[in-house]
């Protein structure tokens, strides 16, 4: 039986769950329901079964995130695989094309399963059991596959899948009759209560000859600009580059749009397991188990004679008390605060736009700026100082690295720092400090196995981050 391949697609730009996720760091990497990232949570139900594992994931991302995806998934004990760099966001119709290409260059009779990031999917077994629904049709139809969601209600925001009859309780698949457009309200209705329409999940499941044979048919002007920016990939640090003429050229388009509308042998697999794209602060509300009143809180929150209230604070240190509201979104930052009437939970794009308007930092990145050795946060910003804390992994290190403007002393308060200025190289730690001069090259690396924590003091005339000039630098940056 042919392996099957998880096609993970990783992007987005995270502006309707605004202020937690940003375009620095979307929605996929945040511990959004449960303890684990959606991210995480993809790709361990990605594994496939026990008896039948399904094979590495393939997974198509951006340069912005291409050392958190691999740190994210070996967290989880997943071995990464091939992860393939997209030099600018293309849509899904090119980043399938991609992936089905590099596929076959490896294991041309592979199936491929093709699923976003960030979607919640709470039955692994019965997700797993819809799969090899798709695998039989496959084999002996050789249709592309879609997955369908049993809509619970009339829902304005989900495209859907119109099927040439009504689905029976067994989970077989059906042969889909058309694409519908995301509906008005009373269109929903009227379909949700037909029967025979699902909501488009955006998961497929192909053969990777029937959807490459199906782009050549219906979207060929797609082949020639992708297959030179897969042949023409460059290997980076474990990572696949594509070519950026190429990629760049290359048609902004939906797989919907190129492929799958136009086919004629597409096949849906009904699912009623439940299922999220977790497109709005309501739908993660819905997702956090609330209460009789529907108060659903996360984190320092005390909520009181609330009614259908979110309310999370995503700091330790900051309590957040919400008191008689209703119908109420409250998402609390240490450097942003959305409060929103829950009715206005697909707007918060808005937000977001409003904010680049006014050129505010907080509408694109967070406090947190994480890097390929680790992450740091700004603590204080003062007119020729600034005070970091800065986590580095366990074996990573910093840049070799001089600055012009500025002078830092290093703080550690977990772990050892082997430190190198200039010529010296020292182990420093814990409760121990270093004094880094004005123009001194120098590096930080973690040679422990538990992570290392400074406090960085920086002073000087100008402190922003492009005071750098890097001599060695392990994860090839500029």
């Amino acid at each position: 039986m042919s392996k099957v391949h998880p096609v993970i697609l990783c992007g987005g730009s995270g502006t309707r769950l605004w202020p937690l996720s940003r375009k620095s760091y979307p929605k996929q990497f945040v511990p959004l329901i449960g303890e684990t990232s959606l991210l995480q949570q993809c790709a361990d139900r990605l594994r496939g079964p026990t008896d039948a594992p399904y094979a590495k994931p393939l997974v198509l991302t951006n340069e912005a995130f291409r050392f958190v995806v691999p740190e994210q998934l070996m967290a989880i004990g997943v071995d990464p695989g091939p992860i393939l760099i997209e030099p600018e966001g293309r849509n899904t119709a090119p980043a399938v094309l991609a992936a089905a290409l590099h596929l076959s260059s490896t294991d041309p009779d592979a199936m491929m399963l093709v699923a976003a990031s960030d979607h919640v999917i709470p039955d692994t077994p019965a997700f797993h059991a819809a799969v090899a629904e798709g695998v039989r049709t496959i084999t002996e139809r050789s249709d592309l596959v879609t997955f369908g969601i049993t809509p619970d209600r009339p829902e304005t925001g989900y495209g859907y899948l119109k099927l040439r009859q009504v689905p029976d309780a067994s989970g077989a698949s059906v042969p889909l009759d058309r694409f519908v457009e995301k509906p008005d309200l009373d269109s929903a209705k009227a379909m949700v209560s037909e029967g025979s329409y699902l909501w488009n999940s955006g998961i497929f499941l192909f053969a990777v000859n029937d959807i490459l044979a199906a782009f050549k048919q219906y979207a060929s002007d797609l082949m020639a600009p992708v297959q030179t920016a897969v042949e023409q990939a460059k290997s980076d640090l474990g990572f696949l580059r594509l070519d950026h003429e190429a990629w760049t050229s290359v048609e902004d388009i939906s797989i919907d749009y190129a492929v799958m509308e136009k086919a004629n042998n597409l096949s849906v697999v009904p699912y009623a397991a439940g299922w999220s794209d977790v497109g709005s602060w309501s739908a993660v509300q819905e997702l956090s188990n609330p209460d009789a009143d529907g108060v659903a809180t996360a984190g320092e929150v005390t909520a009181i004679d609330c009614r259908n209230v979110l309310v999370r604070s995503e700091s330790p240190a900051q309590e957040v008390v919400a008191m008689g509201l209703e119908n109420v979104i409250t998402v609390a930052m240490p450097d942003a605060v959305l409060v929103a009437s829950m009715d206005r939970a697909q707007d918060v794009k808005q937000a977001v736009l409003a904010l680049k308007a006014k050129g505010a930092k907080q509408a694109e990145a967070l406090p947190v700026d994480h890097r390929p050795w680790g992450w740091f946060e700004s603590l204080v910003i003062g007119d020729r100082f600034q005070v970091k804390r800065i986590h580095v992994h366990p074996g990573a290190s910093l840049s070799l690295q001089s600055h012009h403007h500025r002078s830092e002393h290093w703080i550690v308060v977990e772990g050892t720092a082997e430190v190198t200025i200039d010529d010296k190289v020292q182990l420093v730690s814990e409760n121990q400090s270093v004094y880094v001069p004005l123009g001194a090259v120098h590096r930080m690396v973690n040679p422990g196995k538990v992570p290392m924590v400074l406090i960085e003091v920086q002073t000087g005339t100008y402190l922003g981050e492009d005071d750098i000039i890097r001599y060695e630098d392990i994860y090839a940056r500029d």
